[in-house]
């Protein structure tokens, strides 16, 4: 949620910011918005004013013995007033803050102009890709010539976008959430979180997933309870600081939570419909911090290098981009992706994005710290970022490892996960 004094001050400010995404505030609706609220405000205190003399004024004709019936009437017709004008004031205030729930977060400055995917930045790249003797597969194909990658099962089991590994291909998945997390629990400093994968609709509401992405969550329902299938760890991790007061020593937070993902890919029909790249389920290993706002965009940085970390010691080559204008994510302010290199689609292909939300989320969920400089509770920052997305870190190891008599290679980092094991044949030795 935005800062509601700017909204109020310089809606035009916003409007300039907001249009660098291609969303456009109707500034003369949140003027008029804006106009009726304060109008209606203004209209509730006065009559609560009057209707508190009232009662002071029963009050002093009761004590000397007066006939109290008509200020009795008067007090009565004033509190009627006083409901309506109370009722219209939370019906304008109710619509201001829908509108407020659909505008998404303002843009740091250094965030490049750009309308879509291709305007993105290239900020570095990290190692070489490998040249194959070979025609590369994909890691499909790969898949099912090791036959440990059923996407047929899964179809039975589920329907569309699922999948079910077996064998070697499953104690890699499983080996790849372990060295995650150990690397970031003890390298980088973060606190493992094991986290609720149900959360409720004021959780979604906090990081910003609803109202706007509800076509994209699975809900459940039992009976009266209404839940949501997460659709990252960043939802329930982040909302550990929901409602609270964090004193200024115990920042910053760092958390690194493994957790399963359900999306119902809503927005992508017909987006990545082979493989492992796009799925309803699937693993990842998340980081979220949670700053003094003077630290948030140092927190950028580390984080961004937490998760690069992760393709290094994988030895798999990759490239960050910044995100233009128009791709950065709803709740963010600034966004890196991290795109690894796969050999059987030819591409860099997103498998982390690291996002500062600044106060944005920190506002719908009422995350404070108290600045020693002032005194007073203030909204702190709060980042999220993949460190990694397992699904499809798996995709990157078989593609990028795979050898020409259909075997894959097991990265170094991972082997003493894998009970030793140096190569992935048809079945785990």
């Amino acid at each position: 949620m935005l800062d509601n004094r700017l909204l109020r001050t310089d809606p035009d400010a916003v409007a300039r910011n907001l249009a660098r995404r291609g969303f456009q505030l109707d500034v003369g609706r949140f003027r008029a918005l804006e106009e009726r609220r304060k109008a209606a405000q203004v209209a509730a205190d006065e009559v609560r004013s009057a209707r508190n003399a009232h009662a002071k004024s029963v009050g002093k004709a009761k004590a000397q013995g007066q006939d109290i019936a008509g200020l009795l009437a008067e007090g009565e017709a004033l509190a009627r007033r006083l409901e309506i004008l109370e009722k219209e004031l939370a019906a304008v205030q109710s619509e201001f803050d829908e509108l407020c729930l659909g505008l998404p977060n303002m843009l740091h400055e250094s965030v490049p102009d750009g309308r879509d995917e291709n305007s993105n930045v290239e900020v570095r790249r990290w190692g070489t890709p490998r040249e194959f003797d070979f025609t590369p597969l994909d890691h499909v194909a790969i898949g099912e010539q090791l036959a440990q990658m059923d996407f047929e099962a899964a179809g039975r089991i589920s329907g569309a976008r699922f999948v079910v590994l077996k064998a070697g291909l499953a104690r890699l998945h499983r080996a790849l959430i372990q060295y995650m997390l150990d690397l970031h629990t003890g390298q980088h400093g973060y606190t493992e979180i094991y986290a609720p994968y149900l959360v409720a609709r004021q959780a979604l509401l906090g990081t910003g997933q609803l109202p706007k992405f509800e076509a994209d969550l699975f809900r459940v329902v039992s009976g009266e309870q209404e839940l949501f299938l997460i659709p990252t760890a960043e939802v329930p991790v982040t909302n550990l600081a929901r409602e609270s007061i964090i004193e200024a020593a115990a920042l910053p937070l760092k958390f690194a939570a493994h957790t399963p993902c359900f999306r119902s890919e809503a927005g992508s029909y017909g987006k990545d419909t082979r493989g492992m790249i796009r799925q309803h389920q699937f693993e990842k290993v998340e980081l979220v911090h949670v700053v003094k706002p003077e630290d948030s965009y140092a927190a950028l940085e580390e984080l961004l290098g937490n998760a690069e970390k992760v393709l290094q010691g994988l030895n798999l080559p990759y490239r960050v981009v910044a995100l233009c204008a128009g791709d950065v994510g709803f709740g963010s302010a600034k966004t890196y992706d991290i795109e690894v290199w796969l050999p059987g689609q030819a591409k860099y292909r997103e498998i982390s994005s690291c996002s500062n939300c600044e106060a944005f989320q920190a506002r719908r969920m009422q995350a404070r710290w108290r600045n020693p400089a002032t005194g007073k509770p203030e909204p702190v920052h709060t980042l999220n970022g993949s460190g990694l997305a397992v699904g499809r870190t798996l995709v990157a190891v078989l593609e990028n490892y795979q050898q020409g008599d259909g075997s894959v290679v097991v990265p170094a980092a991972l082997r003493r996960y894998m009970g030793g094991a140096e190569v992935i044949h048809g079945r785990l030795v």
